[in-house]
């Protein structure tokens, strides 16, 4: 690495300690083979000239490490680089020449027109196209199961969290998801249904969120954070206003860490009333909404749901309760960002009212 300003380096103090962390850090600057990491990535790395130029390999994997040890998601990364002189120097960055990375977190949207026809029946050849399209913005990997060995490992239990009321995951996007991580090398047995079931949860190495877009009469939102409520034993104590603590069961031993992907089923979705879905306020989206950053989807969702809400009175209709989790998510328990401004959007495919 590079020679750092004087910016780069701690202060003058007169006394001081080497704290536990910057030993942890100084061991793996040490011990791990950045040259031969550096040269696997950088055949797939984005390459300056197309659109902003892309933050340095070495940087960008040293803070991608930093986020695993320390649990740091996209916004907090950011700030910890800020506040620490010693994430700084591990990462190479270097305030006296540039502002620490803009870390963004990614949500891809792909929709089909000919997902659904008239009478909602799924068309199952482009729902594989869709959902061949959304694994390769999300990982980079052409065909599903490359991409799925990415996100899990074959040797994982991997547990699917799908929406089982309201307005349900679509049953062929779950049997989908089913057939490509079997392709990709998972057994049939180790993939598990776990709705409803923390003690299923407990066993498993990985989990995909298989939530539908709705809105929620108990919630305001009751997509992405709602779809792990039954893994706490007391869905109520998360009703109304109490929405807001939606966010710390994704913190609870049993859930944390285990989700590699949000996939959002928004072929037919649902922006208001409950508890029976409405027909008056589902509509045919034909997407697919996904990322690996649950609070950046549910920040998405929650655009294209008031989004169609204004569509229909014109003019802003809020929802009731308010969505507080979205937020929360982000603020008090750290799961991602809730700043659409932080998050990059990718849209392929039909683009008309794709509301976002």
């Amino acid at each position: 690495m590079g020679q750092l300003t004087l910016a780069s380096q701690g202060g003058f103090e007169q006394y001081g300690k080497k704290t536990r962390r910057e030993k942890f850090l100084e061991e793996m600057d040490r011990i791990l083979p950045w040259a031969e990491l550096e040269s696997l990535i950088e055949p797939y790395y984005p390459k300056a000239g197309n659109g902003r130029p892309p933050v340095g390999l070495s940087i960008m994997l040293r803070i991608y490490f930093l986020q695993h040890w320390f649990n740091l998601s996209d916004p907090a990364a950011e700030e910890a680089l800020y506040d620490s002189p010693a994430l700084r120097r591990f990462a190479g960055v270097d305030l006296g020449r540039a502002a620490a990375p803009a870390i963004k977190s990614y949500v891809a949207v792909v929709r089909d027109q000919t997902a659904l026809d008239p009478s909602n029946q799924v068309n199952e050849p482009a729902l594989r196209g869709m959902l061949t399209q959304v694994l390769k913005m999300v990982t980079g990997k052409a065909d599903p199961a490359s991409a799925w060995r990415v996100l899990v490992r074959t040797s994982d239990i991997v547990g699917l969290v799908h929406t089982d009321h309201l307005n349900r995951t679509h049953p062929e996007l779950v049997e989908l998801v089913k057939a490509t991580l079997r392709e990709a090398g998972v057994p049939e047995k180790n993939i598990w249904m776990v709705q409803g079931s923390p003690d299923k949860v407990k066993e498993c190495n990985a989990l995909i969120s298989l939530p539908a877009l709705k809105a929620h009469w108990l919630t305001g939102i009751g997509t992405v954070f709602k779809n792990y409520i039954t893994f706490t034993g007391s869905p109520s104590s998360y009703h109304d206003a109490n929405n807001a603590k939606l966010g710390e069961i994704w913190n609870m031993p049993h859930v944390k860490g285990k989700t590699k992907l949000v996939l959002v089923d928004a072929l037919r979705s649902l922006c208001d009333k409950g508890p029976q879905p409405d027909p008056r306020y589902m509509w045919q989206y034909k997407g697919l909404i996904a990322g690996t950053d649950p609070v950046a989807v549910e920040t998405v969702c929650l655009k294209v749901i008031m989004q169609k809400r204004q569509a229909l009175r014109g003019e802003p209709w809020p929802l009731s309760p308010p969505p507080m989790v979205v937020e929360m998510a982000d603020k008090r328990y750290g799961l991602g960002t809730s700043n659409l401004e932080e998050i990059q959007i990718n849209r392929v495919g039909w683009m008309e009212n794709v509301l976002v």
